[in-house]
């Protein structure tokens, strides 16, 4: 039978067939195999001799070497000696010199303990494939006039309505198209709070894009839907989803080994050779000091047994593929050992700013009328003659202008890291108390600002330069200080005008996200010790930001390649990770230690690329990843020490004359502990 018949793959992990019994095969064996040598060897203790004692332990060795003797074979065809082989030779070895109840207990142990490190490990994948499961098999969808029907969700199309119960999981990735709720995206994202949905705008411009809805509207299949009745335009069919990729990358991920698994795939290596060349020094030793040779194969049979790095073996293994479930689970995707065990030894990380730090869109901050009682009428004019433009400063003018709560929620402080940024201006009702009327013949004058009429006025809204070219009256002095002073605390400033008249200034920002200063300071707590902010934005903007969220370097200015080359710089003195929120940091990422994406649920290129991915656009995922990342870093060393600790104390011990069975013993346990130690990953506390 060809390795190919005895394995399959699943999800880039070779399980072997077991039969009718099947992941529980091994088990059942070892089970089976302490069985008869107990009985065994009661009988024997008890006196009762004869054949029947012997005849049981022969039975344990072959339902405790069955398994181990295939492995073996599958490794020695493949070129490659194994634990199982130094395992095989011993209790072969045992039986060549009448000690069957030494060798019965050699494979008898070695079986269970193999048989329980497989249910470990089946348990910690188990939990990475528990995420398939979370996405329903069937979906109710409404497609022409007629009632929902149900149907499994491998025949959904891109484009079909999905109707979502309330309380139900969500079936399929897409967006909401009617209806209004909450959503628990926990199960990808890892956000401990519902996000609260509503419908998109336009539909039919959803469809054709499904990226620019927004996150408002985005949802995800295998998310839980609250108490509101949802309409679903699906996006991405069954086997793409979002969910579907995820399960795909994270099974994919145990492919792709750390420096430490790589290190001990490479000492095992060399490493059981070495122990079949001591092996036979010692049997030389004994035949040249005249020991008989009984002794001496015992001795060197014993030796075998202590030597073999069953521990060693599982011990990185077990701990990453613990790690990358628990990560999973917590709304975090990481590739693999090798980016999980880098991240855990980063002393620097970058930060890419707008979409990262901050939110990525502007807003209106700052409002600064010439007069106190003009507010409102700086408010209106800036509102109606900005609805004409559709640059994104204009529309944040026109988004947060109707929508602030009061005046005096308007922030005026000029240092970022003091302010409170306010979303609203002026309540809706203040701004269209006065109905005014709409501004006309809007002319943009790139790089300075716009002309508009209004009421038979012309309305100028531009900068400090473009208000200097205007004939008329200048920019009152006052005003004319607040507007640079703003400028100089890193806000985009605009100066308006009607008629003859200067209404006052705007002030807007991109603002910080709400978590980002906690965030960084908990890297600071676990062990960061250098944050640097990359912007293409101007230093003085980019300044602001950087105190507002507590960063030790800031650099501002940049181009793409800068920022590579920023990257380079700092790696040149610690390992650095590179935090971005999309394609455009893609070479910074790449030229990092461990690049890592923002907000990778809606975007399958930042899935794709990243070495570890926030699935939200939290940056509280970057401290639980960091320390998750530490403790499975500490737990891989933990388990290194101790089974090394173990080879290196049991060798000379046996070479001593310690035998077989305590050997095995003290070699088993030790593999336990080191699984039973890397189990304790998947309760990691967020």
């Amino acid at each position: 039978m060809t390795e190919a018949e005895n394995a399959t793959t699943n999800g880039g992990v070779t399980t072997h067939r077991h039969g009718f019994l099947g992941e529980r095969a091994e088990l059942v064996s070892a089970l089976l195999a302490l069985t008869v040598y107990l009985t065994g060897l009661t009988l024997q203790l008890t006196g009762h001799g004869g054949p029947v004692p012997q005849a049981l332990f022969i039975a344990a060795y072959a339902f405790g070497g069955f398994f181990t003797l295939r492995e073996a074979l599958l490794a020695v065809r493949g070129g490659r000696f194994q634990v199982d082989f130094l395992m095989l030779v011993a209790a072969a070895g045992a039986a060549a010199i009448g000690r069957w109840e030494e060798g019965a207990v050699l494979l008898v142990l070695f079986s269970l303990g193999h048989a329980l490190e497989g249910y470990a490990m089946g348990r910690a994948r188990r939990s990475i494939e528990a995420l398939g499961a979370l996405a329903p098999r069937t979906a109710l969808v409404r497609r022409g006039t007629g009632a929902p029907v149900e149907v499994p969700v491998e025949e959904l199309a891109v484009g079909d309505t999905v109707v979502v119960r309330p309380h139900t999981r969500v079936p399929a990735d897409g967006f909401v198209a009617a209806g209004t709720g909450s959503v628990d995206q926990s199960p990808i994202t890892g956000e401990s709070v519902p996000a609260d949905k509503v419908p998109v705008a336009d539909r039919a411009a959803a469809l054709a894009d499904p990226g620019a809805a927004g996150p408002e509207s985005r949802v995800y299949a295998g998310t839980v839907n609250g108490s509101g009745a949802l309409d679903i335009a699906v996006t991405r069919l069954a086997g793409e989803n979002t969910l579907a990729r995820v399960v795909k990358l994270v099974q994919d991920a145990e492919e792709r080994t750390s420096p430490t698994q790589r290190f001990t795939e490479r000492f095992t290596k060399f490493f059981v050779p070495g122990v079949l060349v001591l092996v036979a020094v010692l049997l030389a030793a004994g035949a040249l000091t005249g020991e008989p040779f009984a002794d001496t194969f015992y001795r060197a049979m014993a030796v075998l047994v202590a030597a073999s790095p069953c521990a060693l073996a599982i011990a990185t293994p077990a701990a990453v593929l613990s790690a990358v479930g628990r990560a999973a689970r917590g709304g975090v995707l990481v590739k693999g050992g090798a980016p999980l065990e880098e991240f855990g030894r980063l002393r620097t990380i970058a930060f890419d700013k707008t979409g990262t730090l901050t939110e990525g869109r502007p807003r209106l901050t700052e409002i600064e009328p010439v007069h106190a009682a003009g507010r409102e009428e700086l408010l209106r004019t800036a509102v109606a003659a900005q609805r004409l433009s559709d640059h994104p400063l204009a529309q944040a003018v026109v988004r947060d202008g109707a929508g602030l709560v009061q005046a005096a929620a308007v922030v005026s402080e000029t240092v970022v890291s003091e302010a409170v940024v306010s979303e609203a201006v002026v309540s809706a009702a203040a701004v269209s108390e006065a109905a005014p009327s709409e501004a006309r013949n809007l002319r943009a004058l790139v790089g300075l600002g716009i002309v508009a009429e209004l009421d038979g006025e012309d309305v100028h809204i531009g900068s400090l330069a473009y208000a200097d070219t205007l004939a008329g009256p200048p920019v009152p002095a006052r005003l004319r200080a607040r507007t640079e002073e703003l400028a100089r605390t890193g806000r985009t400033t605009m100066l308006v005008r009607r008629g003859d008249r200067w209404l006052g200034t705007l002030g807007l920002m991109d603002a910080p996200r709400p978590e980002a200063a906690a965030a960084v300071a908990a890297l600071r707590g676990l062990g960061v010790q250098r944050t640097v902010m990359l912007s293409g934005d101007d230093q003085r903007v980019a300044d602001a930001v950087g105190r507002a969220v507590g960063m030790d370097e800031v650099r501002g200015g940049l181009l793409p390649e800068d920022k590579v080359a920023e990257v380079t710089r700092l790696r040149r003195t610690a390992r650095t990770a590179m935090i971005g929120d999309g394609v455009n940091d893609a070479p910074a990422m790449a030229g990092a230690t461990v690049g890592v994406a923002m907000g990778a649920a809606g975007s399958a290129v930042a899935l794709e690329t990243a070495d570890i991915a926030l699935m939200s656009d939290d940056l509280r995922r970057l401290p639980f990843i960091t320390g998750l990342s530490r403790r499975a870093s500490r737990i891989i060393r933990q388990n290194l020490w101790l089974s090394l600790g173990i080879v290196a104390v049991l060798v000379p011990a046996t070479a001593l004359g310690l035998g077989i069975g305590p050997a095995v013993l003290v070699h088993e346990g030790s593999t336990l502990v080191v699984v039973a130690n890397a189990l304790r990953l998947l309760r990691y506390a967020d």
